[in-house]
């Protein structure tokens, strides 16, 4: 009889937990830089089989890329067949950098997808404000097949040089969220922001949304900032990379890492994904 209750107790615990059918999603936000020659030995061609290695390892079921050139997204899709992908380049279908998010099809249903420009006319290509760049935000609405959960997933790569631009850009997000959003499903909103945490930018998404570093359960995993330049031999202090997720959703995230992977003193990107663990 003993052995019968303990029997029952794990399999109770295991349900309680959700891991009795990996109900748990993986999310990662990553930066994979573009392929550009210039990069000499950290060109992508020289480093696209590891990064592709790293997401296999890993095995996200969604993440999103920033500063992804048309090549670079058909060689993710060429080496993680398991994955199905959406969202236009910057400069138009096929052009330019992309934000874009591929997804475990096997686990997931694209209910709604869309790219809006970071600019005073979001609908149409453009720049805003005064950024350097186009700059753009894809988002997706998802069902997951195993728990049923709706909920949005936002990608954007804001500016790396005009200030106004990167606070008109989170406030254009923001309201894009709010005007989407009219079911109140939870939303994570990802990506490099090109702002670090003591910023306006960041403070401003921090009023409706959580960081998930500071909300894990488990102590955050990692490094304290993503952009490492490609300079293995510095620390990584300085952080773009967030995974926000919206206020009183009612999510447990569990776990929230940055990671530093290398292979021969090489950096897949020269940006570190973030990676968390949300019930």
């Amino acid at each position: 009889m003993k052995k019968i209750n303990k029997i029952i107790l794990v399999v109770f615990l295991l349900f309680a937990t959700g891991s009795f059918f990996g109900q748990n999603v993986k999310i990662m936000t990553y930066n994979v830089r573009l392929d550009i020659s210039s990069d000499g030995e950290n060109a992508w061609p020289n480093r696209k089989d590891y990064f592709a290695s790293q997401i296999q390892f890993y095995s996200p079921d969604i993440f999103g890329v920033q500063e992804a050139t048309p090549n670079q997204v058909n060689d993710i899709v060429s080496a993680l067949p398991e994955y199905q992908n959406f969202g236009i380049a910057r400069e138009g279908v096929g052009k330019g950098e992309a934000c874009t998010i591929y997804y475990k099809k096997s686990r997931f249903q694209l209910l709604d997808s869309n790219t809006f420009w970071l600019s005073q006319t979001p609908d149409v290509i453009s720049k805003g404000w005064d950024a350097a760049y186009y700059r753009i935000c894809t988002y997706g609405l998802f069902k997951d097949l195993k728990t049923k959960k709706v909920f949005y997933i936002f990608n954007l790569h804001l500016d790396d040089t005009g200030e106004v631009a990167r606070t008109k850009g989170v406030e254009l997000v923001l309201s894009k969220i709010k005007a989407v959003n009219t079911k109140k499903y939870p939303v994570f909103l990802m990506g490099d922001f090109n702002a670090e945490p003591d910023t306006k930018q960041i403070a401003a998404v921090k009023k409706v949304m959580d960081d998930t570093k500071d909300i894990s359960i488990e102590k955050p995993f990692g490094p304290s900032g993503t952009f490492n330049d490609f300079k293995h031999d510095k620390p990584v202090t300085l952080l773009l990379d967030y995974i926000f997720v919206s206020k009183n959703s009612g999510l447990k995230i569990y776990k929230h890492a940055v990671l530093s992977d290398s292979k021969d003193l090489k950096y897949p990107s020269d940006h570190l994904p973030v990676l968390i663990e949300v019930d």
